[in-house]
């Protein structure tokens, strides 16, 4: 470890290209390394002018992620594959000798959080704070003493984006204290159950387990959450650019506010399908008998809570589907798949549009002008959550201009954002 100037003189002076390398190359040609080490040096500059020089500086990363397959499947112990993007939330970060955490992300304002209170504070909730208190209990409940630690952070990771702010703030969090206070003991996914245990209890979220997984594990991963406890995470190589695409997040201009009860809506009619047939999730039903209780399913739950049934073992078959299809090599089926994704969320899952929404579709009309750009190539899909957000798209690179360009006509300056699988999840960059 080495004090922060230290830290600044070697970042500046390419010494640590390497190290930035293992986390930022995505075969750019460099471009990535080189933004890496621009926004390091940014953040231990700002370090500096908010927290003075300080002994033990370290930079740290949590990425944010893609979901490409199991949407709305995880909060039913369901399966999901997801991967990390080249997009991150990047800390600088040292102890500061006291029991109190602050951190600053770029452009808010500081959190305090006193260590002595490990317990939800209600005013935190949705808040970055609640966040820092809920990591730090984390750590504390598997029998290690959380200290105090001062950051500054800068983020790529736009909230709104569909690519998980929140999961890469908890994961970078949880990567620091597991650094200084662990001996980096914790592996990725219990790193990741601590930012779900944060989101869920103190930030007040109740999310699934993929976010965190995805990001904290980094590259492309197979989840199966059968056990929450321990899910089974199965790393996959991707290379995108070698099967000659690109994979694109398309902003549909719509956010989420307000769409609490939509969300909301999806795992209680899906638990409401599961606990007709005396279970708590669907992953414990067996899928025949939503058609031999059809009649009966129909009339109890509401014909939505059964499509939405039907779209969960869909999509969790075709999580497994994909990754074999990527595993053996085997794109054209990959792209296959993923469009059948896309199609079940939109006509089983219903997640492209708030009920009574008319006039403003904004989701639906993403998913058209992407159909329209590709011209029957690649694939398309609703990314995570729905109702409003972003879609994903795989792009050949032979048209990755002309669709971009296709794309922001019609939503937008800035709308379609080119992005690439990151290998590494959440980690030590350097020190």
């Amino acid at each position: 470890m080495q004090d922060c100037n230290n830290l600044l003189q070697q970042l500046k002076a390419g010494n640590m290209d390497e190290a930035l390398s293992r986390v930022y190359d995505v075969h750019d040609g460099g471009k990535s390394v080189e933004q890496g080490r621009s926004r390091s040096i940014h953040v231990t500059e700002e370090f500096i002018k908010l927290f003075g020089n300080r002994e033990g500086a370290g930079l740290y990363t949590g990425p944010g992620r893609t979901e490409i397959c199991g949407n709305h499947t995880d909060h039913q112990r369901g399966r999901v594959l997801a991967a990390a993007v080249n997009l991150d939330f990047l800390v600088c970060a040292a102890p500061n000798g006291t029991n109190t955490i602050r951190f600053m992300s770029e452009g808010w304002h500081m959190v305090e959080v006193n260590l002595d209170n490990l317990e939800p504070v209600e005013e935190e909730k949705e808040g970055t704070a609640a966040l820092v208190r809920g990591v730090a209990a984390g750590i504390a409940q598997r029998g290690y003493k959380p200290v105090g630690f001062d950051a500054y952070a800068t983020s790529m990771v736009l909230p709104g984006s569909g690519l998980s702010s929140s999961a890469a703030c908890e994961v970078t969090i949880g990567v620091i204290l597991n650094h200084l206070v662990c001996g980096d003991e914790l592996d990725a996914v219990t790193i990741a159950q601590i930012g779900q245990y944060a989101e869920n209890v103190f930030f007040g979220k109740p999310c699934g387990l993929m976010d965190q997984t995805a990001s904290s594990v980094g590259g492309a991963v197979a989840i199966d959450f059968a056990d929450t406890a321990n899910p089974v995470v199965h790393p996959i190589e991707v290379d995108l650019a070698g099967y000659g695409y690109a994979l694109c997040i398309i902003d549909s201009g719509a956010d989420h506010a307000d769409l609490t009860a939509e969300y909301a809506a999806i795992p209680q009619e899906m638990k409401a399908v599961a606990a007709h047939f005396g279970c708590e999730v669907l992953r414990e039903v067996d899928p025949s008998r939503i058609w031999t209780d059809m009649p009966a399913l129909r009339e109890k739950v509401g014909d939505r809570a059964v499509l939405r049934a039907l779209h969960f073992f869909a999509d969790d078959a075709r999580v497994a589907q994909e990754a074999d299809a990527l595993e053996r090599g085997d794109f054209d089926t990959f792209l296959k798949l993923v469009q059948q994704s896309g199609e079940s969320s939109w006509m089983y899952l219903q997640n492209i549009a708030p009920v009574g929404a008319v006039r403003e579709q904004a989701m639906a009309v993403a998913l058209a002008t992407a159909a329209h750009a590709l011209q029957g190539r690649g694939a398309y899909r609703v990314h995570g959550g729905g109702f409003a957000g972003t879609i994903q798209a795989f792009v050949p690179l032979d048209m990755l201009e002309q669709f971009k360009a296709q794309v922001e006509e019609v939503l937008g300056q800035g709308s379609c954002h080119v992005l690439a699988v990151r290998g590494v999840g959440g980690a030590v960059v350097c020190e």
